[in-house]
Formats: C-alpha cells, sequence, structure tokens
C-alpha cells in the first residue's frame, strides 16, 4: 500500500510530467462521485486523453461535476454486471485503473449494509477477476506498465479518540461499521489478487 500521489502513477506509464498528451485509455470507476469527479478533473489537467467513466449514478453520482469535454465518456452500469466490464476493458483497452465505485457513509451503511456488500465487496471482485483476464492477455511490455488503483478508506483502521497517533500503513485493521468492513474485505480481495495472482495493484487509505 502507498499514499496515492498522481507524480508516483504518472511516472509509472506515462509522461505527464513533461507534457506529453497521453494516448492512452484511464478507465476510472466511481468518476461521477466526490471524490471521483476531481481526480477526472485533475486528470484532465495532466494530458489525458481518453477516459472512461463507470459509474451506476446512484444517489452519489452526478454527471454535473465532469466537465463538457469529450475526453470523459461515461458508461452508466453497475460495476456488479461482469459481462459488461470485461466488455470494458476488451473495448476500451485501459493502461490504469482508478477503483472508487464503492457505496459509502456510515449512516447508509447501517440502515442498508447488503447494498454495501454488493457493491463494495462483490463490484470489487468483479473488477479483479475482469482486469485479470484482461492483463494476462496483454503484451509483456504493457503488462508491466498495467496497474490497478484501489481507493481505499482509513476507516478500515477504526477510529481515532482525540490525542491518538494517526493511523499508518500498519496500523491493523478494526472497521466498526458495515461501510468499514465493506471496504476492508475489497481491501482483502485487492492484497490477494496482488499476492496470487501478480495483478499490479496499489491500495491508498485517505481520509
Amino acid at each position: 500500500n502507498i499514499v496515492l500521489d498522481v507524480d508516483v502513477v504518472s511516472c509509472t506509464n506515462f509522461c505527464f510530467f513533461i507534457g506529453e498528451k497521453v494516448t492512452k485509455t484511464i478507465l476510472v470507476t466511481g468518476g461521477a462521485g466526490f471524490i471521483g469527479s476531481a481526480l477526472i478533473r485533475l486528470l484532465l489537467t495532466e494530458n489525458c486523453s481518453n477516459i472512461i467513466n463507470l459509474d451506476a449514478l446512484t444517489y452519489a453520482g452526478d454527471t454535473e461535476r465532469l466537465p463538457d469535454n469529450e475526453t470523459v465518456h461515461t458508461v452508466r452500469e453497475n460495476i456488479c454486471d461482469q459481462e459488461l466490464v470485461a466488455g470494458l476493458f476488451y473495448r476500451y483497452h485501459p493502461a490504469i485503473v482508478f477503483h472508487l465505485a464503492a457505496e459509502s457513509h456510515v449512516d447508509r451503511s447501517i440502515d442498508g449494509p447488503q447494498a454495501f456488500v454488493q457493491t463494495n465487496v462483490q463490484g470489487t471482485l468483479n473488477l479483479l477477476q475482469c482486469a485479470t483476464q484482461y492483463w494476462r492477455n496483454l503484451s509483456e511490455s504493457d503488462q508491466h506498465g498495467f496497474r490497478l488503483i484501489h481507493i481505499s478508506t482509513d476507516e478500515v483502521y477504526g477510529s481515532l479518540s482525540f490525542g491518538d497517533k494517526p493511523f499508518t500503513e500498519n496500523s491493523p485493521y478494526r472497521p466498526s461499521s458495515p461501510y468499514a468492513a465493506s471496504k476492508a474485505a475489497s481491501d482483502h480481495l485487492v492484497y490477494s489478487w496482488w499476492k496470487t495472482f501478480n495483478l499490479p495493484t496499489i491500495m491508498t487509505h485517505c481520509s
């Protein structure tokens, strides 16, 4: 796990830092959400020329947050649809995947935990399976450059009291809500896919 730094990600695959136009595709899940839309706006400033946004556009998704730009193509579908997700990989050939699609907010997870397990756990599993199959069929150089970046939350580590030291990547997992538990489960899936299948993944835990 590393803290997401756009320079780190961009230097991995592309040449954002020298102003070259990036022609490879970036797939963003949940790109119409608050954080996802901010990411897309940032990517547009980094000369990305082809961004695919997969978003179910539920209560948290709003395309009004996205700029009116032909570079961004929004696909209004559910990440749990395996055939649909697999088709996006083979149609658009992404070089980087930013995975932000998730049910969020602790209060909502208490009222309806099933939706959180479905999207955050099953949806992540579906994305990992589709990404792995796609990645295995890439050329050696494209396999080396591919990254799946899983955006998680510091809530997987539990809660802090006033005066507690901040969480680190070595903090134990202590999720204390259905939301946090579903994100923790998705983290473990991503880690296991890296460990077992060698899928190139990065995880972030921002607050």
